[in-house]
């Protein structure tokens, strides 16, 4: 889900993050630096993969790597529980937990 097909294009990182919070949603973002901050306030939340800034379709594609990568760790909403997923823009992963 992207806030603009919620008609909630320009919602502020602070709502995205309580809507994502109240409905266990993973936060998928290039906004790394906000993100990271508001995540880290958290004590518990489901977890957020930060993509690099690329076209679209390349960010599908890492999207889509990004989501086989954490199927071979385990179930990925339990694998993404307080952690967080970078993307490399040439699709390395590190895996580490927030806060």
């Amino acid at each position: 889900m992207h806030p603009r097909d919620m008609g909630r294009l320009g919602e502020p990182d602070h709502a995205v993050l309580a809507r994502c919070l109240a409905e266990d949603r993973i936060i998928v973002t290039e906004n790394a630096i906000d993100f990271r901050k508001l995540v880290g306030r958290e004590e518990i939340h489901p977890g957020l993969i930060i993509l690099p800034s690329v076209r679209r379709d390349d960010a599908q594609r890492l999207l889509d790597e990004a989501i086989d990568h954490l199927e071979s760790l385990g179930t990925p909403s339990d694998v993404m529980v307080n952690h967080v997923l970078e993307v490399s823009q040439d699709g390395a992963f590190q895996l580490f937990e927030l806060p």
